[in-house]
């Protein structure tokens, strides 16, 4: 029995710290909507423990966890993501990163959401050379639609 407790106590740790962890990571999990005063919607994102500021969105109907980052093009999108969304290709290409130059796909979102804005017919590019587990760059593909400030470690988005 003290065994059984013992493995016990071990499981609600680690969720616990499981979800800690996760928060610290992603503070915007719902990120907060509001309607502005002059009736434009606006989203109010917190930076995480790096100072990124990533949240919890939708890609047509697929819940993902987006990197807000301003030097990407486009909206970039892991390789099994874009599969399991099965997202048209276009001719493939090589695009310069951070990293290097690195292999892509073009292709065209139908919906993406984030918190209570949400765009149409958004340009991304499929990277193959992303993990399935990384996040998706919300770049200027989708940004250069809003209006956007930072301040105090928070990201003000409207549309």
């Amino acid at each position: 029995m003290l065994i059984l407790a013992w493995i016990g106590g071990l499981a609600v740790l680690t969720l616990v710290f499981q979800s800690l962890l996760e928060a610290r990571l992603n503070p915007n999990t719902e990120p907060p909507a509001r309607v502005g005063q002059d009736g434009r919607h606006e989203v109010v994102l917190e930076r995480n423990a790096q100072g990124h500021y990533v949240a919890s969105g939708l890609i047509d109907s697929a819940p993902v966890i987006f990197l807000i980052d301003t030097g990407a093009t486009d909206v970039a999108i892991p390789e099994a993501l874009a599969d399991r969304l099965r997202l048209e290709r276009g001719r493939g290409g090589v695009s310069q990163t951070a990293n290097g130059a690195v292999a892509v796909w073009p292709t065209v979102l139908g919906r993406v959401r984030l918190g209570s804005i949400e765009l149409n017919d958004v340009r991304a590019s499929i990277v193959p050379s992303m993990g399935a587990r990384d996040p998706v760059l919300l770049g200027m593909s989708f940004l250069r639609q809003l209006e956007w400030s930072q301040r105090d470690g928070r990201l003000t988005l409207r549309h």
